[in-house]
């Protein structure tokens, strides 16, 4: 028996989406520009092809007694007869929402939604000093500042009374264990980030014997806010 032979392409050959398609189906789908994008959108909105309506596709497509593509067709449409139709009046329906929402948008409506998105949002996104400063603040009825940057360089974020505040995500834990590193302040006010940049209070961790008259002022005010 001869030598046995390999054959090594590296990263050569590359089949995509559309050559995928072109090799498995006879059906042909083109779409205007832009249409995939939006259509995409209001499906999302729409839930239109969650399992409730169309079916849990990974198991369906193990069931399928078929493997090959027109054998799934057919078998899918069969097995649920109605998934289509109803999945595309829920997008029909949402797309139908989109077309009010358009005649209402204008250039000052967007150039706000521009402004909320750079301005409001990347502070937001980056900067978690200030409202959680300022919501202890309103708590307690006092008033709150920004660090200085010398105060900052002494891991000190911002002061609310006299209260010297740090402010530290919950990630910060972690280094604390691995660096030794320790911030400096009467308390430090841990926080976490939700996937839409909500701000989620986890911790105040006393810091000092001062920092105990902060919490103790916390939970005062959270039981009683009329204080």
């Amino acid at each position: 028996m001869g030598k046995l032979m390999s054959l090594e392409f590296g990263d050569k050959i590359k089949l995509t989406v559309s050559e995928i398609i072109n090799l498995i189906s006879k059906d042909q789908y083109s779409f205007p520009k832009y249409a995939s994008s939006i259509i995409n959108l209001a499906n999302r909105f729409a839930q239109a092809t969650r399992p409730e309506v169309v079916g849990q596709m990974s198991e369906l497509i193990k069931e399928c007694p078929y493997k090959n593509f027109e054998g799934w067709k057919k078998w899918y449409i069969k097995t649920h007869p109605n998934s289509i139709e109803n999945a595309t009046k829920k997008i029909v329906n949402m797309l139908e929402k989109f077309k009010e929402v358009l005649e209402d948008l204008n250039e000052e409506v967007v150039k706000k939604w521009v402004e909320d998105l750079v301005l409001v949002k990347t502070f937001i996104g980056l900067m978690m000093q200030e409202p959680i400063l300022k919501y202890f603040s309103n708590l307690l009825k006092k008033d709150y500042r920004l660090s200085t940057p010398e105060e900052e360089s002494k891991g000190i974020d911002g002061y609310i009374d006299d209260f010297c505040i740090s402010i530290k995500p919950e990630t910060y834990k972690e280094k604390e264990k691995i660096t030794g590193e320790h911030p400096g302040g009467d308390v430090i006010i841990f926080y976490n980030k939700d996937e839409n940049n909500n701000i989620i209070i986890t911790e105040i961790k006393s810091l000092t014997k001062k920092g105990d008259d902060f919490i103790r002022l916390i939970k005062k005010f959270l039981s009683d806010p009329y204080l």
